[in-house]
């Protein structure tokens, strides 16, 4: 095996790498944080690169389709299927890049009386004597009772190994924190009780620093989550962890570590440090749970997917590689079924489910989109694979919410009126941008209610037997590839809104409720906060509801994490609300492929009966 030097531009990662290594391989290894959504099978092009100097392994049968014989000739390789057979220079352009992206971490701030399970005390030892000598740890525990009243007979190895030295460098005055029965950490007096709130999404995991003291947030920062080179779906993923125990580790030490650079550069942020962290709760889908945790997967993946866990878990942190205080646990809230996730218990106990009043659809939408209708007391949930397109993948130019990413779309006249994230030049186009070009497309004639794109407009041309919406041409962007928008884009997003809307549909269905009863819809999530509302009905994703009924909340499972985390009271209600919740698994549903087929059509749900006969021939 010869290793040869890969350097990975414009983003500065290079190494060594052997050459029964892809270039996926090396990016992964490397961290040049290329994007992989079929997970390494050669069928998408989110892969994509450019090798500008240095030789590679011919081109497969999976890059000669999706690739001119002039873009192989140019040097235009999917990562995941070229392998080094010499030094090389890789390009990786800005839609192929795992970061930046925007990472939403902003949600409903709710207030809630601090009572976090980590409780600190302030505490003066007397110093040991000849007529005194009682153990360090003994003399810990007894001041514990006599100057706090507290009663405790645990302390955590760690913690007790650190002990005597640390008591003595700090002349015997300490903060102590306990949990329950335990002491979990001893630290000098000037030190803070920190608290870390993660939401571990599959696309992103943001992080929130917070005290547990007055509950207050001190700092927030999201990241990509780095388990995306395995593939932007979660299926891909577990799939890798299933074929090989090391891969799951490695799976597991991506996020850990993401989160340990997280929790410092919080901590640094605010002048701390993560010896200074006390209690972490993660919130994630059954399955990012199950990963992080080093949980199996295969019963999850194989139907009736079953969960290897549902009940409400505390590890300790340090067992799981996080570096914060010796006796930290992470809570993780409970699962509702195999896709239905903590993540979406947050978002119920954010949104305050138990106390909603009037029929309320509450959607976190995302790769996996989590839907519940909420009637009084009465919970229903069901979990849609919406797929990764509305997230940019799947789609030619599709990309994530990064610089230069055409993120909101008007057609007025005949004109494309576009707007890009941070008012760069456009190299491709996100989530929000690829529902509003359906949705105008759709307002002006130019695809039917079929998803069919129509001759007749300008911008509407056939390439190779298909057609496709030029959205900008090559002379709008200084002669480089025209940013477009293909026949096949357009089967990819109706089939992720179909998905969606079908489980909304199913839920009402279940509780023999109509749309126009619901009362509320509570949309969450990063992609959720930032699409057009108007583009997202017209399509028919959403119910055809008057606006003000619709409200946008952003990431409130990152809510929901921090209210867990410092309020015991809280944790106690998101038990209660799992517990409640009555999943439904749409496969088992008698109407669902019906109502799938149906809502994979343009417009609303409810007008296109008419069409049903023909709705297979046309997706």
């Amino acid at each position: 095996m010869t290793p040869y030097h890969i350097d990975f531009q414009p983003v500065g990662r290079r190494g060594e790498c052997k050459d029964n290594d892809s270039l996926l391989d090396c990016a992964r290894q490397l961290g040049a944080g290329i994007s992989n959504v079929c997970g390494g099978k050669g069928k998408c092009q989110s892969c994509r690169v450019k090798v500008v100097k240095g030789a590679t392994t011919d081109a497969t049968q999976s890059e000669e389709k999706l690739f001119s014989r002039d873009e192989l000739g140019q040097g235009w390789r999917l990562a995941c299927q070229a392998y080094p057979k010499d030094d090389c220079r890789i390009e990786i352009p800005p839609e192929s890049m795992t970061s930046p992206q925007r990472t939403q971490v902003e949600g409903l701030e709710i207030a809630v009386a601090p009572d976090p399970p980590v409780r600190t005390f302030r505490l003066k030892l007397s110093t040991p004597t000849l007529s005194d000598a009682r153990a360090d740890a003994d003399r810990l525990l007894a001041s514990l009772k006599e100057q706090q009243g507290v009663e405790c007979s645990k302390i955590d190895g760690e913690v007790l190994t650190s002990l005597s030295p640390s008591l003595r460098s700090w002349n015997w005055e300490c903060r102590v924190a306990l949990r329950s029965n335990e002491v979990i950490s001893i630290s000098p007096l000037r030190s803070l009780s920190l608290g870390l709130a993660i939401d571990l999404g599959s696309t992103k995991i943001a992080a929130y620093l917070v005290s547990l003291e007055d509950g207050k947030t001190l700092a927030s920062k999201g990241v990509m989550n780095p388990q995306i080179s395995y593939g932007e779906d979660i299926i891909s993923r577990m799939d890798a962890a299933m074929k090989s125990p090391l891969e799951g580790k490695k799976l597991q030490k991506l996020v850990v570590d993401a989160i340990n650079e997280l929790a410092h550069d919080l901590c640094k942020e605010i002048g701390r440090v993560g010896e200074e962290i006390l209690e972490t709760v993660l919130v994630g889908n059954t399955a990012m749970h199950h990963l992080f945790l080093g949980l199996p997967v295969v019963q999850l993946a194989l139907s009736p997917y079953v969960p290897a866990a549902s009940m409400a878990l505390d590890y300790k942190a340090r067992d799981l590689g996080l570096r914060f205080a010796s006796g930290t646990y992470v809570h993780l809230l409970p699962n509702i079924a195999g896709y239905v996730g903590g993540d979406h218990v947050a978002v119920l106990l954010a949104l305050k489910a138990a106390e909603i009043q009037g029929l309320t659809l509450a959607l976190d939408i995302g790769t996996n989109t989590e839907v519940s209708l909420i009637d009084s007391n009465r919970i229903s949930s069901v979990s849609c694979a919406s797929g990764p397109a509305f997230e940019g993948y799947q789609i030619k130019h599709g990309m994530r919410a990064g610089r230069g990413a055409i993120e909101k779309v008007r057609i007025s006249d005949g004109e494309i009126q576009y707007q890009t994230i941070d008012a760069a030049p456009p190299v491709g186009i996100c989530g929000s941008g690829v529902l509003d070009i359906l949705a105008e497309m759709y307002s002006s004639g130019i695809i039917d209610k079929g998803g069919r794109i129509l001759e007749g407009h300008p911008r509407v041309r056939d390439q190779n037997g298909y057609r496709e919406f030029v959205l900008i041409d090559e002379n709008e962007i200084g002669g480089r590839p025209a940013i477009i928008l293909t026949q096949e884009d357009i089967r990819h997003l109706q089939l992720a809104k179909a998905a969606i809307r079908a489980g909304i549909q199913i839920l009402l269905d279940v509780n023999d409720k109509s749309e126009k009863e619901i009362d509320n819809v509570i949309i969450a999530g990063a992609f959720g906060s930032y699409i057009d509302l108007s583009s997202a009905i017209t399509i028919g994703m959403l119910p055809d509801l008057p606006l003000n009924r619709y409200r946008q909340v952003g990431n409130a499972a990152g809510t929901g994490a921090r209210l867990a985390l410092i309020s015991s009271a809280m944790r106690a209600e998101s038990r209660n609300l799992a517990s409640q919740v009555h999943y439904v698994e749409l496969g088992t549903a008698p109407q669902f492929n019906d109502t799938f087929i149906r809502a994979c059509y343009l417009g609303d749900l409810n007008r296109i009966d008419g069409l049903r006969k023909d709705a297979s021939t046309h997706v």
